[in-house]
């Protein structure tokens, strides 16, 4: 039987399989609203076959955007324009729906990648970012304000109403971002983080805010559902954030009954030196699952089915998130399903679409008409 396909419960959610859509910014909300764009992109992803479904890093305030096209949760309005866009994914799929809540920090007001990418000014309908430190994420860029303690009351308590929105929308579980160089990363690395009060310095205290976050949503989020965090496991820079800490962090989430641990690496500075290659951050989610035990997802360029297929099954991680590779070919899990001789789950419409003797896949489905 094959791992990659085999169950997993995650509280009171199981999953039929350890392939996880990775949440992926897609930049084409209306001031945090979600759009056609929305319903389009994830519905078809809903159908993927995948076990769990990650909504993109979801802003829980305007301040805490990437971009201005960003998705957001944070009023009536853009909570509303997630209803359809849910139901039409419940109505023809039983996936599992995880949303990803984020802050950008410093590296928010920036234009969206296909126009470079790079900071927006207020006189161009930016805005001045916020973050640990007043250091900017790199040079020439105007510095983000310090948070103070009103700021940082401020972020935790937008993180918690936008969990409170998340589950009157049905959303099975979330996962905070803590990755990629956006806010509760920067106060992880000493890179971003510069302080001097209890947020900063030690290791203890680069984790106190992360952890105060994560405390806060598991409060008001059900006990019933999973709650996950994405790391970053690596800054790849000398004297950044990096493995060993990242299992410290990953211990004391342990202590706090975390769901899930999703280790990606990078995006603290571009100055950062990855090694890029087939796989290059599962040796982070093995590390972090030998040390503490805590379920953790495999993600960077895992592209091959049994690629994804040995990380389960030798232990390395409990699930394969994959992006950009799903994207390319959203019907994936299918092909993959061939591949083992496992079953996925499947619209009645798309039953007839499998290549002659592979129609398997889909379980004992009968096919009528004329």
């Amino acid at each position: 039987m094959s791992q990659l396909f085999s169950p997993y419960t995650l509280r009171s959610l199981t999953v039929p399989n350890r392939i996880v859509v990775s949440p992926m910014c897609q930049y084409s909300a209306d001031n945090g609203k979600a759009t056609a764009w929305h319903m389009i992109h994830l519905g078809h992803l809903a159908l993927s076959g995948a076990g769990m479904l990650m909504i993109e890093a979801t802003a829980v305030e305007p301040a805490g955007r990437i971009t201005r096209m960003d998705l957001g949760l944070w009023d009536d309005a853009s909570e509303a324009a997630l209803v359809p866009v849910l139901a039409a994914i419940h109505q023809h799929s039983d996936i599992a729906v995880v949303m990803q809540l984020s802050h950008a920090g410093r590296k928010g007001s920036s234009k969206v990648p296909w126009e470079g990418g790079q900071q927006l000014s207020v006189a161009d309908g930016g805005w001045i970012t916020s973050a640990p430190s007043a250091v900017p994420q790199k040079d020439g860029e105007v510095e983000p304000l310090a948070l103070d303690a009103a700021g940082l009351r401020r972020v935790r308590d937008a993180f918690v109403l936008a969990a409170k929105r998340a589950h009157r929308l049905g959303i099975d579980g979330l996962e905070l971002h803590g990755a990629h160089g956006y806010l509760l990363h920067q106060f992880l690395s000493p890179i971003a983080n510069q302080r001097t009060d209890e947020y900063g310095g030690s290791l203890e205290n680069r984790m106190r805010f992360p952890l105060e976050v994560f405390d806060a949503v598991r409060a008001v989020f059900p006990a019933e559902k999973p709650v996950g965090i994405r790391v970053s496991a690596s800054d790849w820079m000398d004297g950044g954030w990096d493995l060993q800490q990242t299992i410290a962090f990953a211990a004391e989430l342990k202590k706090r009954d975390v769901d899930w641990i999703d280790v990606s690496s990078g995006g603290i500075s571009p100055l950062q030196k990855i090694a890029l290659g087939p796989g290059y951050q599962v040796a982070f989610a093995q590390g972090v699952k030998q040390a503490t035990g805590v379920n953790t997802m495999a993600v960077g360029l895992i592209t091959e089915p049994q690629q994804a297929e040995d990380i389960i099954a030798s232990g390395k991680a409990d699930f394969v998130a994959m992006a950009r590779g799903l994207l390319y070919d959203p019907r994936w899990p299918w092909h993959a399903a061939v591949e083992f001789g496992a079953t996925i789950t499947a619209p009645p419409q798309y039953w007839r679409s499998a290549p002659h003797g592979q129609n398997k896949i889909f379980g004992d489905t009968v096919f009528g008409g004329r």
